[in-house]
C-alpha cells in the first residue's frame, strides 16, 4: 500500500471516530469528505440550526506536535471557499447559520473546538 493510500486509510478511521463523536453530542452529519474545486471539508455536520464545517486532524504522537497546530490561515481560507460553494450548489440562504470546527485527535485524545476559524 502505498504511503498515500495509507494515510487516507488514516485519516479515515480518525474521521469516523470524530463522527461517532459528532453524534453521540447530538450532531447530524450531512456529508464526509464533501471536494469541490475550492477545496475539501471533512465533515459538514448540523447543530441545531447551524451548518458546521469541521477540519479532522490527527497525530500519532506528539513528535511532530499536536495534531491542530497543522491547521494554518490557507487551510481554513480554503474550507472557508468550500463551504460557500456548499452553501450556493446546495441553494442555501447567505444568511445561512454556519460555523467552522476544529477537531484533531492526538494519540487516543479528542480536542474539539467550536468557531475554531
Amino acid at each position: 500500500m502505498s504511503v498515500t493510500k495509507n494515510n487516507r486509510a488514516k485519516g479515515s478511521i480518525y474521521e469516523e471516530k470524530i463522527a461517532a463523536f459528532l453524534k453521540q453530542s447530538g450532531f447530524v452529519i450531512l456529508e464526509r469528505n464533501y471536494r469541490c474545486k475550492q477545496g475539501e471539508i471533512d465533515i459538514i455536520a448540523k447543530d441545531g440550526k447551524y451548518f458546521v464545517f469541521i477540519e479532522v486532524k490527527f497525530r500519532a504522537s506528539g513528535s511532530a506536535g499536536f495534531s491542530l497546530e497543522a491547521i494554518d490561515h490557507r487551510k481554513t481560507m480554503r474550507i472557508r471557499n468550500a463551504a460557500v460553494y456548499y452553501l450556493f450548489s446546495h441553494h442555501l440562504p447567505e444568511e445561512t447559520p454556519c460555523r467552522f470546527d476544529a477537531a484533531g485527535i492526538d494519540g487516543e485524545e479528542i480536542t474539539y473546538i467550536r468557531n475554531a476559524f
